[in-house]
């Protein structure tokens, strides 16, 4: 799981969680130290607005 340094609101505990939970054998994080720690901390939840339902329903 490759995590450069990108916005803030991308970087969240859900997103790193999820990389872990979905890896079958083996898990390589290749990221910087300082962006891991930033994830494990950051637990903001942000409503994604991706038009599915609308999707779904069409």
């Amino acid at each position: 799981m490759c995590i450069p340094q990108s916005s803030p609101m991308l970087l969240t505990r859900n997103l790193l969680y999820t990389g872990l939970t979905r890896a079958k054998k083996l898990l390589i994080v290749i990221s910087n130290k300082n962006i891991i720690d930033f994830m494990t901390q950051n637990i903001d939840i942000k409503r994604r607005n991706t038009g599915l339902r609308f999707k779904l329903e069409s």
